[in-house]
This record gives C-alpha cells, structure tokens and sequence, in this order.
C-alpha cells in the first residue's frame, strides 16, 4: 500500500509534529506494509524538516507536491471554479502512480473546514479509485471558530448540511480518527465501526545531555527579552485559546523572579491581534514575558523539547485543547507542570496512567476587584458580536443564555474579556495575590514549593508507552484500515454534526477569548 499525507499546510506546530511522529511510528511499526508516502499540502515545509523526515526512512520512497489550491480558502484568491479545477489536476497527479485501492490517504484536519472543496474531490476521487480516506481530526469549525461559517458560505455551502456531509462523511472508503476518547465516543455512537480513537503519541527520545541543557539557558538568559532571568515556559504558539495572561498572572504570582516564555508565533492571521495586544501590554507594563523566542530562524536556538528541559517549570492554561500534547512532553523531559484540567482530554490521560500533581480547574478573580460594570459591557458586546458569526438557525439556541448579567462575587479569569484579563496584571502583584488567594488557597502551597524549586514532576507511567507509543499508534491505524463497517443511515453526518453542535453551545459562552480576536 501507498500511503498519501495531505494537510493544509506543514507549518511548524502541533499537526506536523504529529504528521512527523505518526509517519516514524507506522513505517517503523507497520510491518514493511507501505511501499511509498506522499506528502501533499497547500505550501512546502522548510527543506531542513523535509530532508530531516526523509533521512528517517531511507529505504521507503518519499514525494512532496504542493499547490496552493490546497491551502487555507481564506489564504488565496481563487474562486470556487479555478480551485476545484485545479484540486481536479492536482489530485489526478498526486494519485496517478497508485493502482485502484492501492492507497490509503491520511488527510489531517478535515474537521476544521478550511477547505471544503478539497474535502470533496478527494472524497470523490477516492470513492472512484477505491482509495480508504482516515480523516484525522484534530480540531472543528465549530468550536469557537464560528468566523469559519461566513468563509464556508463564501465557498458555496447553503446549509448546515452540506458541511456535514462532508466533515461527517460516511463513504464505504472513509474512517474517522479522533485524538480523544468524548470525540470518539459521539461519532461512534451515529458512524459505528468506521470510527477509531488516535490518541497523539509521543515518543520519549534520550534526554538532552548537560551541556545541552546549559547551552539551552544560556541562549535564554542572553535572549533580549528574557532579561536574564530564570524562565517559565508554555510551549505554544500564540494563539487566544492558550489563555496566556492566566500563565502570566501565575507566573507572576508563583516565581515573581522568572520569566515566562512562549515557543512559537501566530499561526494565521486572526491570531496576531491577541498576540499584538499581549505584546503591547507587555511592553508598556515591563512584564517579564518573552513572546516567541523560537519564531524566528538561530542557528543556537534549542529546539522545544530541549527548552522546555531548560526552564524551571512548564505551564499549560489553555481553555481548549484536542489532546494537550504538553501534558505528556513535560513528563517526557522530567520538568514540573502546572496545568489547567480540561475535561475533554484528561480522562484519556488518566487512562494512560498519568497523574498530574499541580492541576487547577480555574483562578478565580473577585468581581469587586476590577471594572465589573465595563466588563459587563464588554462581555456583552463581544458576545453580540459573536452570535452574529452564527448560523441562523443556532443564534436562540437555549444554551447561549448570558451569565454576566449580574454580578457574580467572583468569576473565573478565563471567563474575562483579553482587557479585562489585563487590568488584574496591571494591579500590583502582592495586591492581586492578596485579594485573590482566599479564593484559590492551593495556590500558597504551590508558591512555596516554587520557591524552594520544590515542583513535583510527573513520573512517565509505564502503561503509557502501550496507549501512547508507536506500536500502538500503528495497530490502532490498521485496525482502522481493515475494518469492514456497517452501512451508516441516510442521516448519520447530519445527527453527528448535530450532536457535536450540542456539545459545543453548552461550553460556548465559559470564555470570551474564543469569541472574537480581541475584546
């Protein structure tokens, strides 16, 4: 069998690395069964990380293929016409080699719904050929994404279920992989057999020497924007729902000598105004916060997992992750994590053993100490502005009832506007601690630990290399492969798509953040 990567593109972040990780562990564990891999995208990776897969696997061929037609709808200007013609050509080049049923395409992030069209035709060419599709999702449109209808409609979608029909495809030749075991769970239940759980792996590699290590704190402590000091790291891009100013505001709190550094960039557009904003704030307030230090090319740069090994502790505040990768690198290089608990993944961590010591489910802030009356304003703004994102027929949805409307003593800090985020940071820290550690006692035993370099770390569990390793990430791709499923019902994409939907307006309105690029 040949087998065809095809994403968006393979800029850094998290879906290469999974691209790069899931590749190494199915031709290294799938028993010679892969007699090339294509890789097809909307824009080239850099040489060095081709070449650097390539040499991974010199005795399987490699190709790489790339057109723009591929990429992000929003990214190029191409109508509907000119994109599906050239998705047309691209694709017969792409798939021409391979006999009938001979290839297995491994499409990443069909669920996001970047790209409709191409979601289509390879829906179309694979049922035509006899090509098995393993659509991998990692993330959804729907999920604080709703901007993402307006550019579906652009593209020609009429309805809700249209793009069901195409995410939620239900082709004899498709299967649906999904990263956490709630996903799994509700496409199982509408799409049957034709559904397998992928959990991401990770594959614990010798740990950096010492004199890597040093070499890695060195390069930070000369960083012009560490300023020398001892560092926190949250290994992300910079992106809203990585709720950075709560790491800020813990960091701050905890280890007011360190430094907190994020790892990467935006990854698109819609991204640069947060990060524009805490930059900004940063700047103006002379907060001890280092956006992006491996954004740009340095030859001297540690890679992440080696900075990571570098830093004191490693911090994970999202408000929404598919999987949480960071959970299990942090225990793969032996530094200390203080995490926020999301509900979709940790269960499918527990499963694997692992067991987190310094988790939180939220920070809570007093109402009485900041601005409520102008947050309430802008909470009320931004969630009008936001329920215009939606389609119609969702905007009375019962879920989106408004909780702001009076005022509550205290509230989560995740739950506040980007500038009502700030104005707690701009307090003094000893202020803010004081007032907020009534509400968050867990935290005094967490500071003390930090400052005795106390953290506790989470040891790797060894049941976790047989949920999360290679071998087990390639059985679980095959069994997907030689599933034979059932017939799904006529309306198995509408009700699937119309369970996730469920999901996703009862959480709508917990963070402001996801609502619009900066409130």
């Amino acid at each position: 069998m040949h087998l065809v990567v095809v994403h968006y593109h393979y800029r850094p972040g998290g879906v290469r690395r999974v691209v790069e990780l899931g590749l190494h562990a199915l031709l290294s564990h799938g028993a010679g069964s892969w007699e090339s891999v294509s890789l097809a995208g909307g824009e080239a990776p850099e040489a060095e990380w081709w070449e650097a897969l390539c040499k991974q696997h010199p005795n399987v061929p490699f190709r790489l293929l790339t057109d723009p037609a591929l990429g992000y709808v929003a990214e190029t200007r191409m109508n509907p016409a000119r994109r599906r013609a050239r998705l047309r050509r691209f694709l017969e080049t792409l798939l021409r080699p391979f006999p009938d049923g001979a290839a297995v395409i491994w499409l990443h992030n069909p669920g996001l719904g970047r790209n409709l069209l191409m979601l289509r035709e390879i829906l179309r060419v694979s049922e035509a050929r006899g090509f098995t599709v393993v659509a991998h999702h990692h993330d959804w449109w729907f999920e604080h994404r709703w901007h993402r209808w307006e550019e579906l409609r652009r593209t020609g979608v009429r309805s809700l279920g249209e793009v069901a029909e195409v995410v939620f495809a239900t082709g004899r030749q498709v299967r649906h992989a999904t990263i956490n075991r709630r996903d799994f769970t509700l496409l199982r239940q509408y799409l049957g057999g034709r559904v397998g759980w992928l959990p991401n792996l990770v594959t614990r590699q010798a740990p950096p020497t010492e004199a890597t290590v040093r070499a890695a704190r060195r390069w930070l402590r000369e960083h012009p924007l560490t300023g020398g000091r001892v560092a926190w790291v949250v290994p992300c891009r910079l992106l809203r729902r990585k709720n950075l100013a709560e790491a800020l505001l813990l960091t701050r709190w905890l280890r007011p000598e360190a430094c907190l550094v994020t790892t990467g960039g935006p990854s698109s557009e819609e991204e640069v105004p947060y990060a524009r904003a805490l930059a900004e704030a940063a700047r103006r307030h002379r907060w001890p916060l280092a956006l992006g230090v491996l954004a740009d090319p340095d030859p001297r740069a540690p890679d992440v997992l080696t900075l990571m090994r570098a830093c004191e502790a490693v911090l994970l505040t999202s408000v929404q992750e598919g999987f949480g990768l960071p959970y299990l690198e942090t225990a793969a290089v032996g530094r200390p994590l203080i995490a926020r608990v999301l509900p979709a993944v940790m269960p499918d961590l527990r499963r694997m053993g692992f067991r987190f010591p310094q988790l939180y489910a939220d920070v809570r802030i007093p109402t009485a100490w900041l601005d409520w009356r102008a947050e309430q304003r802008r909470l009320q703004r931004a969630f009008d502005r936001w329920r215009r994102l939606l389609p119609r027929s969702l905007r009375r949805h019962p879920a989106l009832q408004p909780w702001w409307e009076t005022a509550p003593p205290h509230v989560p800090f995740s739950h506040l506007t980007l500038t009502g985020q700030l104005e707690v940071l701009t307090r003094p820290v000893e202020e803010s601690w004081e007032a907020c550690l009534p509400l968050n006692p867990w935290l005094e035993e967490w500071r003390a630990r930090a400052a005795r370099g106390c953290l506790e770390v989470t040891p790797w569990p060894v049941k976790a290399d047989r949920w999360a390793g290679p071998d087990a990430y390639a059985r679980r791709f095959h069994q997907m492969l030689r599933g034979r499923p059932e017939p799904a019902p006529p309306d198995a994409a509408r009700l699937t798509q119309r369970a996730m939907l469920e999901k996703t307006l009862a959480e709508a309105l917990r963070h402001p953040l996801l609502w619009a690029r900066v409130s």
